[in-house]
């Protein structure tokens, strides 16, 4: 009987798969890629951050080493001259009966027109959210025309309204015998003048930021309220104020902001007259620099302002925070 061999299966040959690369090479390339990415962001950032420190930065650190000096026009040229006074000029003004004016100018203003323009503008975005169906999109073009206005046109259409002569408001006294006051040459009416033409243009910025916020409220909560038989009133004080809290703080809190650092409104209308009645710190600030070039000086009003402004921001979002959330 013959026999037979068997041979054993050889396995089969596989191609050797590359070694995988060492744990350290990996994490150098992955460092390699970051770097690229951080190298180009920086490259893109560059732009910005040339115009931000030459416009922005070193003007503000030139300020802040110039509040304690008593740079003037003769340092315009020689800056380094100078001499350091330290706080003088930061005493020296709470001493100042003109910038004290300027300051309870300034704060009249902020008290009467930042509530004046956060109610309108809230009145006026809860109408144009639910109140109005036809030509909304009108009333809203219509009343954040002004934001997008320049103040020198503001200005000229004012001056027209109020114009104790052949103004609007004057031609409306006439119709009934009476003869209309100078609302920019009173004492008493000059600033109450400035406040209606502030409130009348940035009510339609606070009216757009609370259209946002009343479209952001989930319009089932709504009807569980008007369900259980809440009215209007009680919809809009329990439901649409608390919800909207947050928009409250934001428009509050720039809308502050700005009427605290008002300028352009009696810098073109009144220049600070009449008998320094509508002299606000920012258009003081602007007199002692450029009108008097006490640099020093307006210098260290502008950080008093800064100072003021960041105190009464703290201030509201402490108090409205809470609520936020």
């Amino acid at each position: 009987m013959g026999t037979t061999t068997s041979t054993a299966a050889q396995p089969a040959t596989v191609k050797d798969a590359p070694a995988p690369a060492p744990p350290r090479a990996g994490a150098r390339r992955r460092k390699r890629s970051m770097g690229v990415q951080n190298a180009a962001g920086w490259l893109f950032s560059m732009p910005f951050l040339v115009l931000f420190t030459v416009f922005m930065a070193f003007p503000i650190l030139a300020t802040l080493l110039m509040s304690f000096t008593d740079f003037g026009l003769r340092n315009v040229t020689r800056p380094w001259e100078a001499n350091f006074i330290g706080f003088e000029n930061y005493t020296e003004l709470f001493g100042d009966e003109k910038f004290l004016t300027s300051l309870l100018n300034t704060a009249y203003f902020v008290v009467v027109g930042v509530p004046l323009t956060i109610a309108i503008g809230l009145v006026v975005a809860v109408l144009l959210n639910n109140g109005i169906d036809r030509a909304r999109t009108f009333f809203r073009v219509g009343f954040y025309a002004p934001v997008v206005t320049t103040i020198v046109a503001v200005a000229v259409v004012w001056r027209f309204v109020l114009d104790p002569s052949d103004g609007l408001i004057a031609g409306l006294f006439s119709e009934v015998g009476l003869t209309a006051p100078d609302f920019l040459g009173s004492e008493t009416l000059a600033m109450p003048s400035m406040i209606a033409m502030a409130v009348w243009r940035n009510v339609g910025t606070v009216m757009v930021l609370f259209i946002a916020g009343l479209q952001a409220i989930p319009t089932e909560v709504r009807e569980a309220a008007r369900l259980d038989g809440a009215g209007v009133w009680q919809e809009f004080r329990g439901i649409t104020v608390p919800l909207l809290r947050p928009t409250l703080l934001y428009a509050t809190v720039i809308t502050t902001i700005g009427y605290l650092n008002v300028f352009e409104e009696p810098f073109v209308m009144t220049q600070g007259g009449p008998s320094d009645s509508t002299l606000t710190v920012s258009l003081n600030m602007y007199r002692e620099g450029f009108n008097f070039f006490h640099m020093g000086y307006a210098s260290a009003m502008a950080y008093v302002l800064f100072v003021v402004i960041m105190g009464i921001t703290v201030l509201q979002l402490r108090l409205l925070k809470d609520n936020t959330k």
